[in-house]
């Protein structure tokens, strides 16, 4: 009996270290978004369609539901042109849900000789990667809270696809039932405190780093925004939702007093930290697991501006 017990365990410990994301998987999606083909994804490009079909089919593949309709794809007009942001729905025990989110366009290609495509293997592939590594992670599982991906637009060009998307009114009975959103911008690199560790913008804003670190595990941390005078909280895709009053952070690791890379063509897979990226995807899914609408329910304090 006591080598019967030990096989299932042994069995039980192999299937559940299974089905943790992989470095490979991980490089593959950061790789693929980040790739020359993808020539810098800038919205209204031919590169940036193939980016939202691509995350499209890793939506696919984690088995999400659509947001709305009948795709993934949920098309956008600014100025008469046309985009697409990408959403899918991952359905929880429960009603509320939590975001997670990030942007996949970028600035493009220059003019120069030599390399001149501005890859964004950072800015935002990393961000996408996360959430799709999250996604990854719950394929086979039934979590706490229900949950939303979106893969954004335009962030480049001043948030236009957040923005849109936060405005879609069939989105409305999710955004009403959103504990929190959690914006993944810039998180392929160590952070100052080291692997393992990611700082939240605005955190003087909310408790949400707080109710977080309570239940994190395996040693991951969030940190306060040592930036803050950036005002990196109204500057990413998080402010969309924010000003719907809706608890949503941007979650970062770069060092912005160091960041050569940022909005540079060197910012390509080899500045990418994939095993701390590895790791930081799977902890953070873990802690997930453990939040429920009993121990997490963050809210804002009267400091927040929400236009």
């Amino acid at each position: 009996m006591k080598k019967l017990t030990y096989l299932t365990l042994s069995l039980f410990s192999i299937l559940t270290f299974a089905q943790e994301v992989s470095k490979e998987r991980v490089k593959t999606i950061l790789s693929t978004l980040a790739s020359d083909e993808m020539k810098g994804r800038e919205i209204w490009t031919p590169e940036n369609e193939n980016a939202a079909n691509y995350i499209s089919t890793l939506f696919k593949e984690n088995k999400l539901e659509y947001c709305t309709g009948s795709s993934y794809l949920i098309p956008f007009e600014y100025k008469g042109k046309k985009a697409y942001n990408v959403c899918g729905i991952k359905k929880g025990k429960s009603d509320r849900y939590l975001g997670f989110s990030g942007h996949f366009d970028h600035i493009g290609t220059s003019d120069k000789d030599g390399d001149n495509i501005y890859n964004g293997a950072d800015d935002d592939a990393s961000g996408i990667t996360t959430l799709v590594g999250i996604a990854d992670y719950f394929k086979n599982r039934k979590p706490e809270f229900s949950m939303v991906f979106m893969a954004f637009n335009g962030e480049e060009k001043g948030m236009l696809g957040s923005r849109a998307i936060s405005e879609d009114q069939n989105l409305d009975k999710i955004y009403n039932n959103m504990a929190a959103l959690f914006n993944f911008e810039m998180v392929a690199t160590e952070s100052q405190w080291g692997k393992n560790a990611l700082y939240m913008t605005g955190d003087g804003f909310s408790d949400l780093d707080e109710l977080f670190n309570k239940n994190a595990v395996n040693g991951l941390t969030l940190h306060p925004d040592p930036y803050a005078e950036q005002q990196l909280f109204y500057r990413s895709d998080n402010v969309s939702f924010v000003k719907k009053k809706i608890i949503a952070h941007s979650f970062s690791t770069v060092d912005m007093t160091k960041a050569s890379h940022y909005h540079h063509e060197n910012d390509d897979i080899h500045i990418v930290d994939f095993d701390n990226m590895t790791q930081i995807i799977n902890n953070f899914s873990k802690t997930l697991e453990k939040l429920s609408t009993k121990n997490f329910a963050p809210k804002y304090n009267e400091q927040v501006k929400f236009n």
